[in-house]
């Protein structure tokens, strides 16, 4: 045992001894190929150790740049130092550094653990993230390392000695209620210049001045001092369909933010106030990434309500037995009207209840409940037989919805439904 501190066999020394001989050496390389030896000690304190150890033996360790790693451990402290200041601006309690090494490093770690294996070696790789976390939460005064989600992830390219930085997403659920028609829920670009800005689009790059997306995002952007935010929503209501009742299960997804403890109450408060009689928000907390593809990806029941007109008159009996009759399996064809962005095929989707209410013998209202992916308004009027069965085909009389609302969007996976 040399000082007390790493436990050395003959064997040991002698392998030691051989790197040594071998060519220039830095502690860090030397201590590396023995990183499993010894208790609370960094590489280049085993290094260190080794080569004192040896230097009473009468071995003298080559001088020189080291040829394993060519200095780069040498490196660390003005990397770190770049890194650091690459946060000074960002609220962050994790972190996590990744290395591209050079064509030559890789080359020589292979040379250095192909001439000298041993069962205590620890790759330039491993040992050059963790030193380079330690420099940097000596620079940054805070911080702690993060595998598997980190607030910031710098990848270090010793090639072009560049350091780029990514900023984890901030992601807060909640459910959201459309209160008028002629709104997107996410921001669209102009058909035109496809966001380029033209003069269709009075320079603005968007088809609509605004979307649910947009109004919710503003204070968020704000708050976290970011121009980046998505929202990713339980499917989406048509351009010209309220969004009521409880509302929708979505996540909104600040995106590179330099403030991670948002206000989730206050930023409630903001959107339903900027956004007053257009969009408000309720039950805001935050989730992690994962929670984003439960959202997009659970089928949910969805309620809507429908203002249908009917083109001739219809006696009531017959249309509430129409209506009756449409609960259960309905064959839907991608519809004409989104057929440009969504692939041909007949879906299989089931109606679960419908209810009707007799305004007039040429107008009535549909409370549908169906499964996810059901279109409402192929379901009235057919769509040219691309939807079977369809209300206007059983009655045999054109039907059109001309107002819709969605009213529920339920599913036990949702958040806040457990």
């Amino acid at each position: 045992m040399i000082d007390g501190t790493l436990p050395t066999t003959e064997d040991t020394l002698a392998m030691a001894e051989k790197i040594l001989r071998a060519g220039p050496i830095c502690d860090e390389c030397l201590g590396r190929a023995f990183a499993k030896l010894g208790h609370g000690l960094a590489n280049a304190e085993r290094g260190e150790t080794l080569r004192t150890a040896l230097s009473a033996r009468g071995v003298i360790g080559k001088p020189g740049s080291c040829w394993v790693c060519g200095g780069t451990f040498e490196r660390i402290d003005k990397l770190a130092k770049r890194a650091s200041a690459m946060s000074d601006a960002i609220e962050f309690g994790t972190y996590l550094f990744g290395v591209r090494p050079t064509p030559r490093l890789i080359q020589g770690e292979k040379l250095f653990f192909r001439r000298f294996p041993t069962d205590t070696y620890e790759p330039l790789k491993h040992a050059f993230n963790r030193e380079m976390g330690k420099a940097f939460e000596a620079f940054a005064g805070h911080g702690t390392v993060d595998f598997e989600r980190p607030h910031l992830s710098y990848v270090i390219d010793l090639s072009s000695d560049t350091i780029t930085l990514k900023v984890r997403s901030v992601y807060a659920y909640g459910r959201y209620r459309k209160l008028v028609r002629g709104i997107p829920q996410t921001r669209w670009p102009c058909r035109k210049c496809k966001g380029v800005g033209c003069v269709a689009c009075n320079f603005t790059g968007k088809q609509y001045p605004e979307s649910v997306e947009e109004l919710i995002a503003a204070p968020f952007l704000a708050a976290a001092g970011t121009h980046e935010a998505y929202l990713h929503g339980a499917g989406r209501e048509d351009i010209d369909a309220r969004m009521l009742g409880s509302g929708r299960p979505f996540v909104i997804e600040v995106a590179s933010p330099h403030v991670r403890s948002l206000e989730l109450v206050a930023l409630r408060g903001q959107v339903n106030k900027t956004a007053q009689g257009k969009v408000e928000v309720s039950d805001l907390h935050f989730v992690s990434r994962d929670t984003v593809a439960l959202v997009k990806e659970t089928r949910a029941e969805k309620t809507y309500r429908a203002r249908v007109s009917l083109a001739v008159p219809v006696e009531e009996e017959k249309l509430l037995a129409a209506v009756s009759s449409l609960i259960g399996r309905i064959d839907q064809r991608t519809p004409h009207r989104v057929s440009h962005r969504r692939a041909d095929l007949v879906r299989v989707r089931r109606l679960i209840d419908a209810q009707a209410t007799i305004i007039s013998p040429q107008e009535v209202e549909l409370t549908l409940r169906g499964e996810g992916g059901l279109y409402i308004k192929e379901l009235v009027s057919g769509d040219e037989g691309r939807t079977t069965p369809s209300l206007s085909g059983v009655l045999g009389v054109p039907a059109l919805v001309t107002e819709l609302d969605v009213i529920d969007v339920s599913a036990l996976a949702f958040p806040d439904m457990v």
